[in-house]
């Protein structure tokens, strides 16, 4: 069938392409392939919408966001079942990541003002004669490139909060899963059909290329690291901003008094759920050798209790992306290799298009397995001495995206998180931070950079605006060319006082 791209579009494309069932290859929906003119076009429209939406105000933009999330969820059923035959998931994973986004859509809806409204800030003596005003305006219009592992959860993190900031959105979802972006965009236009305030296009990485050129006024993309500096490269001719969220290596640390059975819970999910295919999932895992074997054995008995498949009782699905068994098989191989060792399955664990879960052991870490993104539902476990060694070891990743701490002493497990190179850390949880709407969700170094979610996601998508008003006469006389030795002297004699302490 061919896809429908909601009230607002207008497509004149010829060429098109398939979005695939990865469990069985079967044709999903039929999109076409946005050219350059194509995505001129949606962005010229977005301009106009942006305006509209932005006069709306933060009440009016409120009702609507407020509205679409509602609707989200009353037709949960449908994008659910579109995310599972889409990616392959299982049709609970997608229920929960499609709540996970709905909460950051109230949120982000319900706190754009407070965090972006105008306010008062302090002037200081040498302006005391101004009142000083701070507010964030939006930027305009905003081009999100969103990913196929998770397509509701993650592009939403850019898309609801650059709505609420006042933008309009031009959204290109993963050639994978264009259905679901085809979705969203439909379902926002039911509840806002006034103007184009979202917009889909739809392609592979050319039509990603084209937006990042088409000169919207700020990128988000969510991607490989290779990618994000193609479409920075793109970004650059105009000088167009850019979030980018690239993946991560994350590791999981458990300290010799950890909760054990907690640990292997959650450390078997954070690898293995959505077959691995998490950017802030775990691929390295280091435990204090106090506790190592026992934690391998609880860890063992979890893992080789999950099984891949497609149908309802399986725990996790396919590859979305077919080529992405290849790399899980060079990663493998490497580690075997240089001396590591397959508790859990090995290169046998690849049928695809799935791949069951390997545990490796003895992993060097020079190896792929551990210095490369791996992208699947295998675990490296390596023996440390301490947190502090399993701490060191997280942080010689080029990644730095999030992190995950087991420990029974809290100030230990604290101070351990915080010396995580990593976006974000959780404690004793796995990957809880992604569900805290008010926290910022990113990384550094390999891991991107910028944030979204949060106060700092609000930002991310809106310009500072500073204003200052002269409410009296200056008591000096300073910018005019009437200003006297006297006021420089006063001046002087002023910042002296204040400044010219000795400290120390």
């Amino acid at each position: 069938m061919t896809a429908t791209l909601g009230v607002h579009e207008h497509v004149w494309s010829t060429e098109t392409f398939d979005s695939l069932n990865p469990a069985t290859g079967e044709a999903i929906a039929t999109f076409p392939v946005f050219g350059e003119q194509d995505v001129a076009d949606a962005v010229e429209r977005a301009r106009e919408a942006a305006r509209w939406w932005a006069d709306l105000g933060w009440h009016g933009r409120r009702q609507r966001l407020l509205a679409w999330k509602s609707h989200i969820i009353r037709y949960i059923g449908r994008l659910s079942e579109l995310v599972h035959t889409e990616t392959g998931k299982p049709l609970a994973d997608a229920q929960l990541e499609i709540m996970l986004a709905v909460v950051h859509i109230d949120w982000a809806a319900r706190n754009a003002r407070r965090v972006l409204g105008p306010r008062r800030v302090r002037s200081g003596l040498v302006a005391l004669n101004n009142a000083a005003t701070l507010e964030y305006q939006p930027v305009g219009v905003v081009g999100v490139i969103g990913p196929w592992n998770y397509p509701v959860f993650t592009p939403m993190g850019s898309l609801a909060y650059a709505l609420a900031a006042g933008n309009s959105a031009v959204f290109k979802p993963s050639e994978l899963t264009p259905a679901v972006g085809g979705w969203l965009v439909s379902s926002f236009a039911e509840v806002v059909p006034e103007q184009p305030v979202l917009q889909l296009v739809t392609g592979a990485g050319q039509t990603g290329e084209l937006l990042a050129k088409s000169g919207v006024d700020k990128i988000a993309f969510t991607g490989s690291a290779g990618t994000a500096r193609k479409v920075m490269a793109a970004c650059a001719q105009n000088l167009t901003p850019i979030v980018a969220e690239c993946g991560g290596k994350d590791a999981f640390i458990v300290g010799a008094d950890a909760d054990l059975d907690a640990a292997a819970d959650a450390c078997a999910w954070g690898a293995l759920s959505n077959a691995g295919q998490t950017c802030v999932g775990v691929e390295r895992v280091y435990v204090v050798q106090d506790v190592y074997h026992t934690f391998l054995e609880k860890l063992t008995d979890k893992v080789t209790r999950v099984r891949p498949g497609e149908d309802r009782e399986a725990d996790y699905g396919p590859m979305t992306l077919p080529s992405q068994a290849e790399v899980i098989e060079r990663h493998i191989a490497d580690a075997l290799a240089r001396g590591g060792r397959a508790v859990v399955g090995g290169i046998s664990s690849i049928r695809r298009p799935y791949v069951g879960p390997v545990i490796l052991t003895d992993v060097p870490e020079e190896s792929r397995a551990i210095t490369e993104e791996t992208f699947g539902p295998v675990i490296t476990l390596t023996k440390v001495t301490s947190l502090d060694e399993g701490v060191e070891l997280a942080n010689a990743s080029p990644y730095g995206l999030g992190g995950t701490v087991f420990a029974g002493n809290k100030k230990a497990a604290m101070r351990a998180a915080r010396s995580l190179r990593s976006g974000m850390t959780a404690i004793n949880s796995i990957i809880s931070f992604a569900a805290v709407p008010s926290l910022p969700f990113g990384g550094s170094g390999e891991s991107g950079f910028g944030r979204i979610h949060g106060a700092d996601g609000l930002r991310e998508f809106a310009r500072p605006k500073a204003i200052t008003r002269q409410r009296m006469k200056p008591p000096l006389n300073l910018t005019s060319f009437g200003r006297t030795d006297k006021d420089m002297k006063r001046l002087l004699t002023a910042a002296t006082v204040l400044h010219g302490r000795r400290y120390g």
